[in-house]
């Protein structure tokens, strides 16, 4: 009898001291969150490039984004959607594009600001960028 009134106080100081810790982690995850957003709230612009990765011009446009994705990164959120796939299809429908590739620029609203669609030089889309405050 002894033995499992031990057993249960054990079990007990166990799940309090589980329920405890799991609350910490709660906490932590949600302050990682937290931080998130307040990363994200620097973000000025978001360039959503729609094209395929099978696409000429669009291959072409990578090593762009990803150069802006890196120069930008605490300004400009870069998105890349690849239109030819079943994941990628919807947001062609969304932003009601014609052909690829296509670029949308969006402000800290979510706002679209500016389009241009087929190659676009890097120097351009510094200029757009620049149109809402990125340096």
């Amino acid at each position: 009898m002894i033995k499992k009134i031990a057993v249960l106080i054990f079990i007990g100081i166990f799940a309090i001291t589980l329920q405890a810790s799991c609350s910490k982690s709660d906490k932590k995850c949600c302050d990682s969150k937290e931080e998130k957003q307040k990363e994200t709230t620097n973000i000025k612009v978001t360039f959503v490039e729609l094209g395929s990765v099978r696409c000429i011009p669009c291959k072409k446009m990578q090593p762009i984004m990803d150069a802006i994705e890196k120069e930008y990164k605490d300004q400009v959120k870069v998105v890349f959607h690849d239109v030819w796939t079943s994941e990628g299809k919807p947001f062609a429908s969304k932003y009601k594009i014609k052909l690829i590739p296509t670029q949308i620029f969006l402000d800290s609203e979510g706002k679209e600001y500016f389009r241009h669609e087929g190659f676009f030089p890097k120097e351009d889309i510094i200029k757009v960028l620049k149109e809402k405050g990125v340096k």
